[in-house]
């Protein structure tokens, strides 16, 4: 069975739901999510590295471009929290336990694929720092949602965007300064 999205307005209300694939050719605003796993480095205190992935290459769109550690849609009646709870060890193994997440703050963006597909999302970007860190900062790659998988060098990360966004889902330029201040902040 297909996967309802949630429709919104502007203010991010729901309106409607939708079929997934429905939603994404009709260029529908539906309500997203993006989290973006960091871990702290032990000696500085920083958050210095960011789980990514370069989604699956058989993905409905942006397969084969890097993107957060995880995003998808609410389910209709399942809260952020209870969307975000259930789908980041769904996509990468780690559980809100290990990694307790916050909302950062939101955006809307709308991106027209090759395909004739269109993404327009509410994107509510969440962020979370792995309380493991180093060899232990562990992932489980779902190979359906991303074909890598890998704890980057965030500096690097930020100065890839700015050199080449071509090879990085359109959300992810948008969301990263987002939950770069929210765990500067931390």
């Amino acid at each position: 069975m297909e996967d309802k999205l949630i429709l919104v307005n502007l203010s991010d209300e729901e309106i409607g739901t939708c079929g997934k694939l429905d939603a994404h050719r009709r260029g529908l605003l539906h309500r997203a999510f993006s989290i973006f796993v960091f871990t702290r480095n032990q000696k500085t205190g920083k958050c210095d590295r960011l789980l990514i992935q370069r989604r699956a290459e058989g993905k409905y769109h942006s397969g084969g471009k890097w993107a957060n550690s995880c995003c998808s849609h609410p389910r209709q009646g399942e809260s952020l929290e209870e969307a975000t709870a259930r789908r980041l060890p769904e996509e990468t193994g780690i559980s809100t336990r290990d990694c307790p997440l916050e909302e950062a703050g939101s955006f809307v963006y709308r991106a027209v694929f090759d395909n004739g597909l269109t993404e327009y999302e509410y994107d509510h970007v969440f962020t979370g720092v792995l309380s493991l860190a180093g060899d232990e900062a562990g992932f489980v790659r779902n190979p359906e949602e991303a074909d890598e998988m890998l704890f980057a060098d965030l500096d690097s990360i930020c100065r890839d965007v700015e050199r080449s966004p071509d090879q990085y889902a359109p959300w992810f330029i948008t969301a990263l300064p987002i939950a770069i201040r929210n765990v500067e902040n931390r």
